[in-house]
């Protein structure tokens, strides 16, 4: 049995070094690949869960719209400069189908394509990175900008062609060694771009507190002997 518990994994892993240690490291790196594919729906269906905490926080919504499917936001929770509009695009109601229709997507190619692992979770990394680039376009919520655009835009981009070039190098080839320095590559950047993106609240200006009037002082009266 190889280091991550997988026995299937563990044994060919033996077999196929002879009990080297070569051999060892490679079961154990298609035990990671196999791993991570399978978590990735996993992956997805819980940042969906979580974006439902956004409906109930009124948080990470998007531009101000009349669509039927508009979302009401409170004013204490409208952003500077959006006062005057009540309703804006649900992006987070849009994340949350998209992560469930990419779940079922990638469960469905599990089963039925021959897709070298870790190559699941590499289109996770991909699809969920495209998607990100098309919502950060709609976001206004305060975030840091280049040239003109949001930086998380960046870090999508970035990823999604980060995925696309790791799922071809995943079907392409069959050493568990260098795909699984590249799990781990890519899971870090992924994980670091998962933390900094899209957790920034909207600023709530403090609502002004009226000051009680100041007591004008009373001049002293002189005492008249």
């Amino acid at each position: 049995m190889c280091g991550t518990g997988c026995s299937r994994c563990g044994r060919a892993g033996w077999v196929s070094g002879a009990g080297s240690r070569p051999g060892r490291r490679a079961g154990c790196g298609g035990c990671a690949a196999r791993f991570a594919d399978a978590v990735a729906p996993a992956l997805l269906v819980a940042q969906a869960i979580g974006r439902i905490g956004n409906y109930f926080n009124q948080e990470l919504f998007g531009r101000p719209s009349s669509l039927p499917w508009a979302l009401a936001i409170s004013p204490s929770h409208r952003p500077a400069g959006y006062g005057q509009y009540a309703t804006f695009q649900p992006t987070f109601l849009y994340e949350l189908v998209f992560d469930l229709a990419l779940a079922a997507t990638l469960v469905w190619l599990g089963h039925h394509r021959p897709i070298r692992p870790p190559g699941l979770f590499a289109l996770y990394v991909t699809g969920y990175s495209a998607f990100r680039i098309f919502e950060e376009t709609l976001r206004i919520d305060s975030s840091e900008h280049f040239l003109g655009l949001r930086l998380n835009f960046y870090v999508a981009g970035a990823l999604t062609i980060a995925g696309i070039a790791w799922f071809v190098h995943s079907q392409r080839k069959g050493k568990w060694a260098a795909q699984r320095t590249a799990l781990l590559a890519v899971g870090a950047v992924l994980a670091a771009a998962a933390a900094g993106c899209g957790q920034a609240a909207h600023p709530v200006e403090a609502a002004s507190v009226p000051h009680p009037p100041a007591i004008a002082s009373q001049p002293h009266l002189s005492k008249h002997g």
